[in-house]
């Protein structure tokens, strides 16, 4: 059975250059009945004001993915590593023995909004290691495009992790299903629009879970933006 995390039930933090909403606790926000869903730990909603940013911290032992909405978003890290990811850009840096970074919005005048996603690794201490690569629009219309996964599986960035990510774009007619063998869950999270899985109407911030055996089916969109998490 579907479960639904409303959007306005997420934790929000504003602290003037950024407006973070927290699908599980995380920083000043703690609710422990939503410490994550089983390897996802963070799915934060981020919007950086023009020419703001994230100064230079560190992480370890995470599995870091950010997907931008809209705007863009310049990264640095202390693996040599420098780009700028925009939209349908998939990034994901493992943090594994530490690594800092700092995140920076170019732009004089367009805000960035973007998801960060954490995920448990499935060891403690690996090697660190980056990631970027590029999902169009036409790869994610109508269909549920896989963008991250284990084994790199279909061209998707590699996480170390059991773990299984789709993007999607719905609108109108637009159809895709998901089927979930036993053992397995899911986690719906809409990013923008509205959408109906499993004839459930979800919109904007608005996310979902559900055990397998299960077939979910995503219909009915209009401007929908999805991201889908398969996992142990």
């Amino acid at each position: 059975m579907l479960e639904i995390r409303r959007s306005a039930d997420r934790g929000r933090a504003d602290h003037g250059w950024l407006e973070s909403f927290h699908t599980f606790s995380f920083a000043d926000y703690y609710d422990p009945e939503w410490m994550g869903y089983g390897p996802l730990r963070v799915i934060n909603d981020d919007r950086v004001a023009p020419g703001q940013g994230f100064g230079k911290h560190g992480h370890r032992d995470m599995e870091i993915l950010t997907y931008i909405l809209t705007g863009a978003l310049e990264h640095r890290d202390s693996m040599g590593n420098g780009s700028v990811i925009r939209p349908g850009d998939v990034q994901r840096m493992s943090a594994g023995t530490g690594v800092t970074h700092s995140e920076f919005n170019p732009s004089t005048t367009e805000a960035v909004h973007f998801l960060q996603i954490w995920l448990l690794p499935e060891a403690q201490r690996l090697a660190p290691g980056y990631e970027q690569k590029h999902f169009s629009a036409a790869d994610k219309r109508g269909r549920l495009r896989l963008i991250a996964s284990h084994d790199g599986a279909e061209g998707s960035v590699v996480v170390h992790q059991d773990a299984r990510v789709y993007a999607g774009l719905f609108d109108g007619a637009e159809r895709a299903e998901l089927r979930l063998p036993p053992g397995r869950r899911a986690w719906v999270q809409l990013a923008r629009g509205t959408l109906s899985v499993d004839g459930v109407r979800l919109s904007a911030g608005d996310g979902a879970h559900t055990p397998g055996p299960a077939q979910l089916t995503l219909q009915g969109g209009t401007d929908a933006e999805v991201l889908v998490f398969d996992l142990p």
